[in-house]
């Protein structure tokens, strides 16, 4: 085995960050050239600050790309670590392990001390931080925070690489080490997704963007670079590096994934059919307790139709379910306990571990689930037979309503046309008599009012029971009453005309007395 060197990767860092330590302004620069070598002075620059922005966005991704697991990104690598928060985050990610918790507050002094306490970390992992404070981080130093980031990649990333040669070489270098993987995985092989007969030596530029797409659709392998980074005279080599390191971890772990896979392959087999029973079993119990919560939510709905025909119609509906489909559903339940109990004879046949169900999947959870059910049950049957006995008082109700509302409407349309008559006679005893016969009429209709009465309270029981046509009630009940206050009218104009008759008739009766008087007198 061969390792890639830790303290070569170390002094790699750290000389990175000793450069960063030199000053980066353009009077530097300036001082330093003279105007014979500006030009190429500011070419250098140029490349340098072209090395740092490829170098910062390929750090910026790969921090995101480990900062996803615990929903975390950063948009700025020189600003977003200023605070020591995404840092801890990201150092937690790494190593697997909690950091100190950051301290709250967003002043300088709090940042320093949260920045003190990742870089604190560090030194207690070994690495070697020479000239780098948390200051120079919370000051957003580029070159500083850039090769702050290396040296985790370093740690993290590289130092962990080892790679089994044929000869049993050491590589001297991380740069060494993913050179020979680099070869050793590509001798005479071919990656499954690439269609390489569409590829072409001369455009290199499609190559890597194909490339790059394929492992991040395919790997779910960040694209930490671009086409342009690495199709250059100079690509740098810090982000190439850390681009490959990532391919090398992804290859790694499926290997051990493949390695671990045919270890376990056996007992997994054993497991299979158990696995399928179980699912089975999880996959019908989740069935019926959710048919069973349906259920319940369905039948403990008090809410019932407002007529005799709908609580009918719901009532045959809950006799169908009483009879039909809850049998089957308690039959699936029967199966279930006898499934359950096949599950743990093959697991104790094959010396492993009791299958308990989860949460609320025990068999008790689903007879307790069941007796919720039968009360539900129970209260919607006694509900439902209570409404139907209710619905059919009203219905009777409604029946005799109708029934004496044709009766009263005969009787009132009659004594009507009677009381519409003036028939009263032409002398003074057939209007005492026309008087006599109307007074009977006049008895007849006051005893009739108390059976207008019962009319009037069959309609408001009625409507206090809340019957589903009771407006056709009310409205059928306000015609007898208008026909009744409209026979009354009529009885008592009547009476009116007959009285001005009598006393007319009377009128007559002494005029002819006087007559005859007279007569008698004048003879």
């Amino acid at each position: 085995m061969a390792n890639a060197s830790p303290d070569l990767d170390n002094a790699e860092a750290q000389r990175q960050l000793n450069n960063n330590n030199r000053p980066n302004s353009s009077g530097f620069w300036e001082a330093e050239c003279t105007s014979s070598k500006l030009f190429e002075c500011s070419r250098i620059k140029a490349l340098a600050d072209e090395r740092d922005a490829v170098q910062k966005k390929t750090f910026t991704k790969w921090v995101n790309s480990h900062l996803a697991r615990v929903n975390c990104r950063i948009s700025d690598l020189y600003n977003d670590l200023k605070d020591g928060y995404m840092l801890t985050r990201l150092l937690e990610v790494l190593s697997g392990e909690l950091l100190p918790r950051p301290t709250r507050g967003r002043m300088r002094i709090h940042c320093l001390e949260n920045v003190d306490k990742a870089l604190q970390f560090l030194k207690e992992q070994r690495v070697h931080l020479e000239n780098v404070g948390s200051h120079d981080i919370v000051d957003g130093n580029h070159r500083l925070t850039l090769g702050l980031i290396w040296t985790i990649i370093l740690r993290f990333q590289i130092q962990v690489i080892k790679i089994a040669t044929e000869d049993n070489r050491e590589t001297r270098s991380a740069k060494d080490a993913l050179l020979l993987w680099c070869q050793m995985k590509t001798a005479g092989k071919h990656f499954p997704f690439f269609q390489f007969h569409k590829l072409t030596r001369s455009n290199a530029t499609h190559n890597l963007q194909q490339a790059f797409n394929v492992a991040e659709q395919h790997l779910g392998l960040t694209k930490l670079l671009d086409p342009e980074d690495v199709n250059t005279e100079n690509p740098d080599e810090k982000s190439i590096i850390t681009y490959v390191v990532s391919y090398y971890h992804y290859f790694s772990k499926m290997k051990a994934l493949i390695v671990e896979g045919k270890r376990v392959g056996k007992v997994l087999d054993k497991c299979i059919e158990a696995e399928k029973v179980i699912s089975r079993y999880e996959a019908l119990a989740s069935d019926l307790l959710d048919w069973i919560e349906k259920t319940i939510a369905i039948i403990s709905n008090q809410k019932f139709a407002n007529s005799l025909t709908g609580v009918q119609q719901q009532l045959q509906a809950f006799t169908t379910y009483c009879t039909i489909e809850k049998p089957i559903k308690f039959q699936e339940k029967g199966n279930l306990e006898v499934l359950l109990f096949t599950i743990q004879s093959k697991l104790r046949a094959n010396n492993q571990k009791p299958y308990v169900p989860h949460e609320g999947k025990l068999i008790s959870d689903i007879n307790k689930a069941w007796e919720r059910l039968e009360k539900a049950e129970h209260e919607r049957g006694v509900a439902l037979r209570k409404e139907l006995i209710r619905q059919e008082k009203l219905e009777l109700l409604a029946q005799r309503f109708d029934h004496k509302t044709t009766m009263r409407q005969a009787w009132l349309n009659e004594n009507q046309r009677l009381v519409s008559q003036d028939n009263f006679g032409y002398d003074l005893p057939a209007v005492e008599a026309a008087m006599k016969k109307h007074e009977a009429i006049e008895a007849d209709i006051a005893s009739y009012e108390e059976r207008i009465g019962v009319v009037v309270e069959l309609a408001a029981e009625m409507e206090v029971e809340g019957y589903y046509d009771i407006r056709r009630i009310l409205a059928r009940k306000e015609n007898i009453l208008g026909q009744w206050s409209l026979l009354k009218e009529l009885v008592a104009g009547r009476r009116a005309r007959l009285e001005q008759n009598l006393a007319l008739q009377k009128t007559f009766q002494d005029m002819v007395y006087m007559i005859d008087w007279m007569e008698d007198a004048q003879v």
